[in-house]
């Protein structure tokens, strides 16, 4: 319950006037809130009229403004760099991996049967043809010597006393003779002395033959004396030894062990597989240079001295041999290096700076500026240099092509030449 403190005011009466007066306030209160609402209602109407104009123009500037940036950017003439389309040399220069090869090769085995007695050369020596390797000692040897020209002796008597036969025949035969023709001896008696001449004239052919086969027997033996000593058979240097005082060889390729490898160093070859598309075109005399990874500093000049006819069908690589000099042995065989052949050109070529490729979906391409405008042309590579291509087709000598063209650049678009870059690749 509330307390209302009582008033130290009297109390007043209501009169009509006053009832009026406040039954007028609160109609002008509402007219009062009627004008307000009328006048918040025109600010945001203002309001939002701004914010649509102020959006219009904003887009409108925006458009502009795109407008502006899309025609200029198709008045803009763009500056590019461009090379000239060069023709290829007429040298073809294909450098390909090998290994270096002796120019001969030979293992030499024992001709003859013995103990190896003297050892004159190891791995590593340098030999000239004709040297001594080796010496082999075959007494029995000796003794068959000594028995065949024993043997050629008595046969060489032999024919000698066949000799005298057929010439006492021969003079019997010439005293008989008239005298048969005249009666005074038997026919019978010519007739023995013509024969006894022809079996004199054969014993003697007999006895001739005899010799003749003793004397290629001991030939051969002679020979035989001559393969205990063994000699190089052309200058080179020992790579292998398999035999050393007291070993016993025996004279049998087949079966026996070599006894020396030697190899000829003055003189390396090389083999090199050239593959199809570079192939043509080589033929011996072609120049080639040999370059070792560990003797940076030194090449090694050479020629193409042999090809084969026929290209490998797995491969399709042509072989091919290339000899080089080596007089001071810095070479050696089984290195491995790389030839450099320069081959002449079959068919003309085109170089093409690689910063000039376009690579896309429609393949290969380049842009060649002509009049000012960019003309894309589709080409085919021959070989990739790495810097440069060769092309086949799709430019010609002295065209320009745009290095490193842009994304956006289509054919017929509208180009500068820079010109303080304009020139050869």
């Amino acid at each position: 319950m509330n307390y209302i403190e009582p008033s130290d005011r009297p109390f007043a009466p209501v009169t009509d006037r006053d009832a009026e007066q406040d039954a007028a306030k609160p109609r002008a209160d509402r007219r009062s809130r009627r004008g307000g609402g009328r006048l918040l209602g025109l600010a945001v109407m203002f309001g939002l009229f701004a914010a649509l104009v102020y959006g219009a123009w904003g887009h409108y500037a925006q458009h502009s403004e795109v407008a502006a940036a899309a025609q200029e950017r198709n008045d803009l003439v763009p500056s590019v760099r461009v090379a000239t389309v060069r023709a290829s040399s007429g040298v073809l220069a294909v450098s390909l991996p090998a290994t270096t090869l002796a120019f001969s090769t030979a293992n030499i085995y024992a001709r003859a049967s013995g103990y190896i007695d003297k050892r004159e050369v190891d791995i590593g020596d340098h030999v000239k043809e004709g040297q001594l390797l080796a010496e082999i000692v075959a007494p029995e040897l000796d003794q068959q010597i000594a028995q065949g020209e024993a043997t050629l002796g008595q046969l060489k008597a032999a024919l000698q006393q066949a000799q005298a036969n057929r010439d006492l025949a021969q003079v019997t035969w010439n005293r008989d003779s008239p005298l048969v023709g005249k009666g005074w001896v038997t026919a019978q008696q010519g007739t023995i002395d013509v024969q006894t001449l022809k079996a004199q004239q054969a014993a003697v052919a007999v006895a001739q033959a005899n010799v003749t086969a003793q004397e290629a027997q001991l030939g051969v033996l002679h020979q035989q004396k001559l393969y205990q000593r063994v000699v190089a058979p052309f200058d080179g240097v020992i790579t292998q030894r398999n035999v050393d005082i007291g070993t016993l060889v025996e004279a049998d390729a087949v079966t026996a062990t070599f006894m020396f490898t030697i190899m000829q160093s003055n003189v390396i070859r090389t083999q090199v597989f050239v593959p199809q598309d570079q192939a043509f075109g080589l033929s011996p005399g072609v120049d080639a240079v040999v370059q070792v990874p560990e003797i940076p500093d030194r090449t090694f000049p050479g020629k193409v001295t042999r090809i084969a006819d026929a290209l490998q069908p797995g491969t399709r690589t042509l072989l091919a041999e290339v000899d080089i000099p080596n007089p001071d042995g810095v070479l050696t065989p089984g290195i491995y290096c790389t030839i450099e052949l320069r081959i002449p050109r079959k068919t003309p070529g085109l170089s093409v700076p690689a910063d000039a490729i376009i690579f896309n979906r429609g393949g290969l391409q380049v842009a060649v500026v002509e009049n000012g405008l960019a003309r894309i042309r589709k080409i085919s590579v021959a070989r990739d240099l790495g810097t440069e291509v060769e092309a086949r087709d799709g430019v010609r000598a002295g065209d320009q092509v745009i290095l490193n063209p842009s994304v956006d650049l289509v054919d017929g678009s509208k180009v500068q030449v820079r010109p303080e870059t304009a020139g050869p690749a």
